[in-house]
């Protein structure tokens, strides 16, 4: 790979050939316009223009993925769909994530020349490793932090998601720590309402914390909301640390890449990264990115943990594309910047047999709410329920023959199978 440039591979759809709306796509988002002005000299061009480097044809339909395209003369009803790779020089917007995405991404969406354009990977360049530090934990620091090792840290959510009242939550805290959990975390609703500000959260939740520490000798990882405003992170992350907390969570698409690299200038802990709002950005597979861009951009700015959705979950998302998430987080970038995947979204024991099969890894964070909560014999249960199923899992054992041995486990099956 150029070090000088970086490649963006694209799926795209088009009512033009592939190769007008390649050229189109560079000179758009590098020296071009509609129309040749005056300065846009051969070198110019030469210089700071996007090059394609790579069409490949991968199909026809005949009616277009998005609406508001153009047509040329007698079109034939054809749309082509295919993937192009193009190469930018790193010079047009430097090691900046923001400027990164005006260049690969900017106003490409809105061409009319295009009915469907989806950034599917990028290179990135060594040089961006000067500018983002990346993660400062990862996956070993979490398992340092959470002492947990040779299996998945396993956790759950706050729930009811928002509306709890603190006492309710200082005890609901008290009692997933004694369970054993090795990580809880507030839901991405709950950040700083009036009902429960942050500072009392923290408060609170610590209490409940150090006290089953003193208790247990394991200090539960607990995820605080941090989420606001760019200058309310520094004191969110401030009250937390301060009260002896050992993790933030943020909710990347609402602070942005800059609001994580700012954060992760000054953050003493984990900052677990909640990728809500992602559908918005990823559902139509003919606009926005996949994941396998996405999370090597959080990661660069510093996300510890990413959210990837899991299997058999509750999201439209298939099994596919979330092993393929799991396995993007875990493949190094830049030589580097590991970031544990977790696990979320209609969780329980069962899944985890799944879930090691198609991923191969026990590197992953797996968050149940319901599933463990839920359990009929409570969160204590959930827990060994999960724990249970994973140890099945990695020895090859099936879940069933498993749960004959243990009672946990038969129940969260008779409970939460389909």
């Amino acid at each position: 790979m150029n070090q000088n440039r970086l490649l963006a591979r694209y799926r795209i759809e088009t009512a033009y050939s592939l190769d007008h709306a390649a050229g189109v796509i560079a000179g758009e988002q590098s020296t071009g316009t509609f129309i040749s002005v005056p300065g846009e000299t051969a070198s110019l061009k030469e210089r700071f223009g996007a090059m394609v480097v790579s069409i490949t044809e991968t199909g026809e339909v005949m009616s277009p993925s998005l609406p508001g395209g153009e047509v040329p003369n007698n079109h034939d009803g054809v749309y082509k769909q295919g993937e192009i790779v193009l190469s930018f020089p790193i010079e047009n917007f430097g090691p900046s994530i923001p400027n990164l995405l005006s260049a690969v991404a900017g106003n490409l969406s809105e061409l009319q020349e295009l009915s469907g354009l989806r950034l599917l990977d990028i290179e990135i360049p060594q040089e961006f490793s000067k500018a983002y530090k990346g993660p400062k934990f990862g996956i070993e620091g979490t398992r340092k932090l959470t002492g947990v090792y040779g299996r998945p840290i396993i956790g759950t959510i706050v729930k009811p998601s928002i509306g709890l009242p603190l006492d309710q939550l200082e005890k609901l805290v008290t009692e997933l720590g004694l369970a054993g959990l090795d990580f809880i975390k507030d839901d991405e609703l709950n950040s700083n309402p009036a009902f429960a500000p942050l500072e009392k959260r923290v408060e609170v939740v610590m209490r409940a914390i150090n006290h089953v520490a003193d208790k247990t000798g394991k200090k539960v990882m607990y995820a605080f909301n941090i989420t606001g405003d760019i200058e309310e992170l520094k004191r969110n992350h401030d009250i937390v640390v301060k009260a002896g907390g050992n993790c933030v969570m943020v909710s990347i698409n609402s602070v942005g890449y800059t609001g994580l690299t700012y954060l992760n200038k000054f953050s003493e802990v984990p900052i677990h990264g909640h990728r809500n709002q992602w559908g918005m950005l990823t559902r139509c597979p003919m606009l926005g990115m996949e994941f396998t861009v996405y999370q090597k951009l959080c990661r660069l700015a510093g996300a510890d943990h990413m959210h990837v959705n899991g299997l058999n979950g509750k999201f439209y998302e298939s099994n596919e594309s979330v092993v393929r998430s799991i396995k993007a987080c875990l493949e190094p970038i830049l030589d580097g910047y590991s970031s544990m995947p977790v696990v979320s979204s209609g969780q329980w024991a069962g899944t985890a047999t799944d879930t090691f099969k198609a991923a191969e890894t026990v590197d992953v964070m797996h968050l149940a709410g319901g599933g463990i909560l839920a359990h009929p014999d409570g969160a204590a249960a959930g827990f060994e329920s999960m724990r249970l199923a994973w140890e099945a899992a990695v020895q090859g054992n099936s879940l069933d023959n498993y749960a004959n041995k243990h009672d946990v486990l038969k129940k969260a099956i008779d409970k939460f199978s389909k």
